[in-house]
């Protein structure tokens, strides 16, 4: 965090500048402190629709004229809303940085809320996630998520329960906003081949006339220690392959078990990252590749754990092959688990995923885009300075430290085992011997 410039504006905007002049491009971002985490039952999903509003114009930059601009001047901008937060980022030739700054400070405050466009982003969003229900994946996720967790908001989807999607109104998207987007809730963070003093001038003069907003109401709820295992069967129409999730709660991102849970991660299925939504299939010289999909057992598997502000889950997935039973599959996983807690890894492993994970953290600071999008997640779930804690604590992780985490957190009682099996398939329900 040395060469990160850090500051906090009078109205509680938090504003971290970093200098990269490799090449004459930069990235300006806004994290909100808000996702799926803060919406309470009968409004989920209205996170995500916010973020659909915030590109449906202002006053002064009518809903076309956004896109517009920022593609004349050679740029590109998104967004997107996870569990914990929602984030909005340019990535534009340095010299036009500034525009960037103006525009987010202009919806910050000033988005508008046409009862005609949100009736016709309900039908997008709508069809946005029956999308994703093509996927039985999808489908499984959301049985996992909604039995691991009892009482956490964690359990809902980030793009909300369609009965709600049909029931929020105008009004509630409106509240939405005007509670969680202002200064004393958000992170600035900007990038790239720039002048760190002229920058932070240009984002006190965008946002710091902006009020710093009412209180954020907090997540109250705190999911109680799970004390069994807990099991879905999911069966849906079609064919297809079947599908095994495990999901075993771990700690927060501020856990001084953080780096140990990652390196952990690595040793099962390779170490994917440290950006949100990074995980999934591993390397195959990862243990559960050789151990299920190098034995026929597996199509695919992976794992992955995304830091988050609450303890959350660490997630194993399988695509069962053709003719394998699932019982077969989710035997061998647990097995994989228990090598976990009977022996320390090999020292050749250890070393191997330390490496993998030294080479994640350069490739963050090869671009402007994914140094951003990783210190704006810290920057909401913990601090910014845990991404650079992680890699030093990383590299001090032993072998002793992987297998305690191991027999701390992925245990019996701590697992959530789902399994998917298209109907009209020879699968047989139950679990494994």
């Amino acid at each position: 965090m040395e060469d990160v410039y850090r500051s906090t504006l009078p109205n509680g905007l938090t504003v971290l500048i970093q200098e990269s002049h490799s090449a004459p491009v930069a990235t300006f971002w806004v994290w909100y402190r808000v996702g799926s985490r803060n919406e309470p039952p009968g409004r989920t999903g209205v996170s995500h629709w916010v973020e659909h509003m915030l590109f449906k114009g202002t006053p002064t930059h009518p809903a076309g004229a956004l896109t517009r601009l920022v593609e004349r001047l050679g740029g590109r901008w998104n967004a997107f809303t996870w569990k914990d937060y929602t984030a909005y980022f340019e990535i534009l030739p340095a010299e036009h940085l500034e525009v960037a700054i103006r525009l987010e400070a202009d919806r910050m405050i000033n988005t508008r809320f046409e009862p005609e466009v949100v009736a016709s982003e309900r039908t997008v969003i709508i069809s946005e996630r029956e999308g994703q229900e093509n996927f039985p994946v999808y489908h499984l996720r959301e049985e996992v998520d909604a039995l691991a967790f009892k009482t956490h908001p964690y359990r809902q989807p980030v793009i909300g329960w369609k009965s709600d999607l049909w029931a929020i109104s105008r009004d509630d998207l409106e509240q939405h906003y005007r509670t969680y987007y202002h200064p004393s809730n958000a992170v600035a963070i900007a990038i790239g081949d720039l002048e760190t003093s002229h920058i932070a001038a240009a984002i006190d003069d965008a946002f710091g006339g902006i009020p710093a907003g009412g209180s954020i109401p907090g997540v109250r709820s705190v999911e109680p220690e799970q004390e069994g295992e807990r099991r879905v069967v999911l069966r849906r129409p079609g064919g297809g392959a079947a599908y095994l999730q495990m999901a075993f709660h771990v700690p927060a991102a501020g856990h001084p078990d953080l780096p140990a849970l990652m390196v952990l991660d690595g040793v099962l299925s390779g170490f994917q990252g440290v950006l949100p939504f990074d995980g999934g299939g591993g390397g195959r010289s990862s243990r559960l590749y050789r151990g299920l999909v190098d034995r026929g057992l597996a199509a695919e598997v992976g794992s992955g754990v995304t830091p988050s502000i609450d303890p959350t889950l660490l997630r194993i997935g399988a695509t069962v092959r053709s003719g394998v039973e699932v019982a077969a599959v989710e035997a061998a996983l647990n097995a994989e688990v228990a090598r976990l807690h009977d022996a320390p890894v090999t020292s050749d492993e250890l070393a191997r995923v330390k490496r993998q994970a030294q080479a994640q953290f350069v490739y963050l600071r090869d671009g402007v885009f994914r140094r951003a999008m990783a210190l704006g997640a810290f920057a909401v779930v913990d601090r910014p300075q845990t991404l650079y804690a992680l890699a030093e604590g990383i590299e001090r992780t032993t072998a002793e430290d992987v297998m305690r985490v191991a027999r701390t957190c992925l245990t019996d009682r701590r697992r959530t085992v789902g399994w998917y099996l298209p109907e009209g398939s020879r699968q047989q329900e139950g679990t494994p011997s």
